[in-house]
């Protein structure tokens, strides 16, 4: 259980910090980018939204499903677990330093 938890720390650790690069990537999009919508800009962020799902899929459920299927059933539903306490645990941190800041 100790592997399986310091596991889950990395990979939904992993999946914040993509969730940070890609806020920051769409709060700057309009400065580098500009404000002109085109076919192009919907493409860019249907892509993004793509490969976002990609990563944090694989991130956080690519380990469960590789455990299940190695028959690993009970450390799979652990890891998935794991993963959505880390996540929670995220989650909360963030909404505790949105209002610090206000």
């Amino acid at each position: 259980m100790k592997n399986i938890c310091y596991k889950s720390l990395l990979y939904s650790l992993g999946t914040t910090v993509w969730i940070i690069l890609v806020a920051f990537f769409m709060q700057k999009a309009n400065n580098w980018f500009g404000t002109q919508d085109s076919i192009i800009s919907v493409v860019a962020v249907l892509l993004l939204f793509s490969t976002s799902a990609l990563v944090v899929g694989g991130l956080l459920i690519g380990n469960s499903i590789f455990l299940y299927i190695d028959g690993k059933k009970k450390e799979a539903v652990q890891m998935l677990l794991a993963n959505a306490g880390w996540m929670l645990c995220y989650f909360v941190i963030a909404i505790i330093a949105l209002t610090a800041t206000k």
